[in-house]
């Protein structure tokens, strides 16, 4: 349990009954490297990225810099208590080697499918971590019996043709006509060769516990988180803007520039909120159960508009729509805390634990209760794989915050 907290002009400094954490906050760091090291977490970086961070890495002045940058922006795991900064930053360049290797064997440059490489040589995802100054208390409450193991969510949707017909799309299934076409992992509309599908529209909802990847006829990409729902046209219209809608829930675009044709414009609805792009990727926010629309550009530029104004958004910015209409606009400055989720990660940051429980019931689909109102409010910062139980997860959160829980069935119970 936090008791104080004081702060001064070189430090913060948290002090608990379970760590203690001492973080110079004037340290710079070069606005590139900073980026490139944000893009090799986030999977993100390509080949040429990879081999300019490998240069930098091999500068043994740079060990303290990328340590420090490590520590204060991602959590390593409790068994890395003793962390040599040149042996992690060895095994790194060893990683990316093989994968500079592998990907120049195959030919396969896809930015998106890169491993995860922090996880294996860091252990990231887990606690927090830093050599001589964070100290864990051997004292800390274990975690109640669990009941029942709670899985992580997987591909899955609910297609609804234009007929009102629904398809269950999952991993193990398969949907395919002239022009659509599901592995169970994604749906893929081709452009039609006539005008019989102009027109037609098609719903996907993502239950809670589920994902799914669609590419819309005209090339644009769609990722749609847990308890989601977009509505589409089958094929765009020729001649005229491309139009969808994110009925509610969280969904990435990456949108296709498609200029050909007369197609230049693409348009996405949200609640109050539409956004005009030309070609770009951003992430739409838009869940029933919160007030405000939350659209974070990633590169590009987009237009926003509701009722009461239009603002430009320009990379790193997140527009903010609240329930009375107004929009705000803020520099975000890691833009993978709100893109985590498509790249297979929790990334949270300062966020309480009734916003992490919040976002841990759409994925794995349980329920929540608090018996004390006050843990509401407790912090946690980390990085965390989705694709763990939800039992480890809270394990790791429980490292940091004296809390204790069980899970009863689909519903886990925070003391």
């Amino acid at each position: 349990m936090l008791k104080y907290i004081k702060k001064s002009k070189n430090s913060v400094r948290i002090l608990n009954n379970s760590y203690v954490v001492v973080i110079n906050s004037h340290i710079e760091m070069d606005e590139r490297i900073e980026k490139l090291l944000i893009k090799y977490f986030s999977r993100s970086a390509s080949i040429e990225e990879l081999t300019e961070l490998t240069e930098w890495l091999k500068a043994n002045t740079n060990d303290f810099t990328f340590n420090h940058f490590v520590k204060i922006n991602y959590l390593i795991d409790a068994g890395m208590l003793d962390f040599d900064t040149e042996n992690e930053i060895d095994k790194i360049l060893k990683q990316i080697t093989v994968k500079e290797k592998k990907v120049r064997r195959l030919k396969m440059i896809n930015l998106f499918k890169y491993a995860a490489i922090l996880v294996a040589a860091l252990g990231i995802g887990s606690y927090l971590f830093l050599k001589d100054e964070f100290v864990l208390n051997e004292g800390i409450k274990t975690v109640t019996e669990v009941e029942s193991e709670v899985l992580p969510g997987e591909d899955k949707a609910v297609l609804t043709l234009g007929d009102g017909t629904t398809v269950m799309l999952g991993r193990g299934t398969t949907y395919k006509t002239d022009n659509v076409d599901s592995n169970g992992e994604e749906i893929t509309y081709k452009e039609a060769k006539d005008n019989e599908a102009e027109g037609s529209y098609n719903f996907l909802t993502i239950p809670r516990g589920g994902q799914f990847h669609v590419k819309l006829s005209d090339g644009t990409h769609v990722w749609l988180n847990s308890e989601s729902k977009l509505k589409y046209p089958v094929d765009f219209r020729k001649g005229m803007a491309r139009e969808v809608e994110l009925v509610y829930g969280e969904a990435y675009f990456d949108v296709s520039k498609s200029k050909q044709q007369g197609r230049e414009k693409f348009m996405v609805r949200s609640g109050s909120q539409k956004i005009e792009v030309l070609g770009t990727e951003f992430n739409i926010k838009a869940y029933k159960s919160e007030s405000h629309i939350v659209t974070t550009l990633v590169e590009g530029s987009v237009k926003i508009e509701n009722n009461s104004k239009s603002i430009f958004l320009k990379p790193s910015e997140q527009s903010i729509i609240d329930e009375d209409g107004e929009i705000n606009v803020v520099k975000v400055h890691r833009v993978f805390d709100e893109i985590a989720w498509k790249e297979g990660y929790f990334s949270f940051k300062q966020k309480t634990i009734e916003e992490i429980m919040k976002t841990l019931s759409r994925w794995y689909d349980i329920d929540y209760q608090f018996k004390n109102s006050h843990v509401k409010g407790k912090s946690f910062t980390g990085v965390l794989d989705r694709e763990e139980t939800i039992d480890h997860i809270l394990t790791l959160i429980q490292k940091t915050n004296e809390i204790q829980y069980e899970i009863m069935e689909n519903t886990v119970i925070i003391e």
